[in-house]
């Protein structure tokens, strides 16, 4: 890969919002749940088809789980390590980045049920010292969980060499121990994004790291605690947690960080201390995880359906590349016509992407993760190019959720009139 721009954008990963950048994700629309005939049925050669497509467009290795009313089918193709040749298993444990913001959610939620955390409540009613005075007053939150807090995204500070094309800050800071109070300064320490409670959010990870202290406060332990004890073990997940240390325990795939061209070859950063994410994007988990736990969640059995439905009440989000999400309560919403509506959330670290969706009755899932973040080069202007990894993640969705071998939501629009933010980095 080689660099031409002569500046890039720090853009990490939109959520559920291009196909370009992260995981190949794709933009949601707000609507009424779509009245289809449903996804044809699974079928597992073209789905492995799809999957090996993925790798030979570049992807070092690619895993995944699908389910179909009551079917599973998982799969995986290429290599968990580029210098061994050792294969990639779809059963691997993988950084799952921003699709911890559920999780996080969900336990925020379990909380305002036990009448612990009021959702409209000022922040700076339970965090006076981390978000003081009129701010805190102003920002609620359910303004934390839907983006609408204005506040800044920390990552472009905490890492600030990569707004100079050095990746310099990513090994700067492999090992470094983050205390979520400074990230936070940081976030609050940059111009706002909007005034709070806006009619369009800003995607920003600082919001999500108070919600991970504000759960500690609460609930009288560390928020990594009780969301492993109350949202994972009560999804009876047996592979997911946040680590200990920067490495991984159990079997899982080496991650390739290319920061768009800027590390040639893709440098390896799976071995990576998470503090710098914590509660917004720390977590680590299988794709059958993921999948269930989605199916616990919009059962009701992870929160009650009074708190599911607040969560599946969704703005218009401004994501990091520009284009617009629709975005709930830690959950996006994804309307695909001809195949139904999706909720989930994707993710992005250094080096690994995730995507996990769920369709709104239950009866279809796909839980993908790839081992190359950043693909796209970016030509002078710093806009990322068509790379063939769009095309085929395209595909391998579109096999995966509706049978087809085209991805194709409905775009959210644009809000207007209203000046137009600049998109903040996010995971």
């Amino acid at each position: 890969m080689k660099l031409r721009s002569k500046k890039i954008r720090l853009v990490l990963c939109a959520g559920v919002a291009a196909l370009t950048a992260c995981v190949g994700t794709v933009a949601a629309a707000p609507g009424p749940d779509a009245a289809t005939t449903g996804p044809a049925r699974v079928d597992p050669a073209k789905l492995r088809s799809a999957m090996d497509g993925v790798h030979r467009a570049g992807v070092p290795g690619v895993f995944g789980e699908v389910r179909d009313a009551g079917r599973t089918w998982r799969g995986a193709s290429g290599v968990a390590d580029l210098a061994t040749g050792r294969p990639v298993d779809p059963g691997m444990r993988q950084r799952i980045a921003s699709v911890t913001k559920t999780f996080t959610a969900a336990a925020v939620m379990q909380q305002v049920e036990r009448g612990r955390i009021e959702l409209d409540a000022p922040v700076g009613d339970y965090l006076p010292d981390l978000v003081p005075g009129e701010r805190g007053r102003r920002i609620t939150v359910r303004m934390l969980l839907n983006n609408t807090s204005g506040i800044p995204d920390y990552v472009p500070y905490a890492f600030p060499s990569l707004q100079e094309n050095s990746p310099t800050s990513l090994d700067d800071n492999r090992f470094r121990e983050f205390r979520p109070a400074e990230l936070i300064a940081l976030g609050l320490a940059a111009p706002p994004t909007g005034e709070p409670g806006g009619p369009v959010g800003v995607y920003s990870n600082t919001n999500w790291l108070l919600l991970g202290q504000l759960l500690e406060r609460v609930t009288g332990t560390t928020a990594e605690r009780y969301i492993t004890r109350h949202v994972i073990e009560r999804a009876g997940l047996r592979h997911t947690g946040f680590p200990d240390g920067p490495r991984i325990d159990g079997p899982h795939p080496r991650m390739y960080e290319a920061m768009f061209g800027l590390l040639d070859p893709p440098r390896d950063y799976s071995v990576y201390n998470m503090s710098w994410t914590g509660t917004g994007a720390g977590l680590v988990a299988t794709m059958e995880d993921l999948n269930r736990f989605y199916a616990e969640l919009l059962g009701g059995r992870i929160v009650g359906r009074a708190s599911l439905a607040e969560m599946q009440r969704t703005i218009p989000v401004r994501a990091l590349d520009g284009t617009m999400i629709n975005y709930g309560l830690g959950l996006h919403k994804v309307v695909v016509p001809g195949c139904g509506t999706f909720w989930g959330h994707d993710g992005s670290v250094w080096g690994a992407g995730t995507i996990s969706l769920i369709r709104a009755d239950g009866r279809r899932q796909m839980s993908i993760a790839v081992n190359l973040q950043r693909w796209n080069e970016r030509d002078s202007e710093g806009i990322p190019q068509p790379h063939p990894i769009d095309g085929a993640l395209r595909t391998l969705y579109g096999r995966a959720l509706c049978g087809t071998d085209t991805f194709e939501p409905v775009p959210v629009p644009v809000p207007v009139p209203g000046p137009a933010s600049e998109p903040a980095p996010a995971l």
